[in-house]
């Protein structure tokens, strides 16, 4: 009896060849598509290993680079495009509308591997703190260099 491949496996076995065709191909391709992603090197070599995931805010810019439609790699990882523009299409301003947590939002678009979960709420609170971090920003708000914001 066969195990069922991992998420990741399942990620790999689409991203993988799609960078092949996508001339990401011999001595240097994991670097030159880590730097065209966005990625390091580490994550794209676990990725294309079918060993990891990497984060969600990777997976637009990843899939512009090597050609698969977002809608297809959200799919093959079993998360409803449907449960996506639903929640897009809810505007915080309507009457008795307020936040939602990360698990509901997991729970919301059908992720419930616990692994899948944390990643979705690290993901959210990365891009919380890149927001509050731009805001800062533009208002001047500078509390240190590079090295105080990471």
């Amino acid at each position: 009896m066969t195990d069922a491949p991992t998420r990741a496996q399942r990620f790999a076995a689409l991203i993988g060849p799609a960078a092949r065709n996508a001339g990401y191909d011999g001595y240097g391709s994991g670097a030159r598509l880590a730097r065209d992603a966005g990625m390091s090197e580490s994550s794209v070599s676990r990725m294309l290993k079918g060993q990891g995931i990497p984060d969600l805010e990777f997976w637009a810019p990843l899939c512009d680079t090597v050609g698969v439609e977002l809608s297809d790699l959200l799919a093959e990882m079993g998360i409803p495009l449907e449960s996506l523009r639903t929640l897009s299409e809810t505007k915080q301003s309507q009457v008795g509308s307020r936040s939602i947590t990360p698990a509901e939002l997991a729970d919301r678009v059908g992720i419930h591997d616990p692994i899948g979960r944390e990643m979705l709420a690290a993901t959210i609170e990365r891009l919380k703190r890149l927001e509050d971090q731009d805001a800062a920003d533009e208002t001047g708000d500078d509390h240190g260099g590079t090295a105080a914001r990471i």
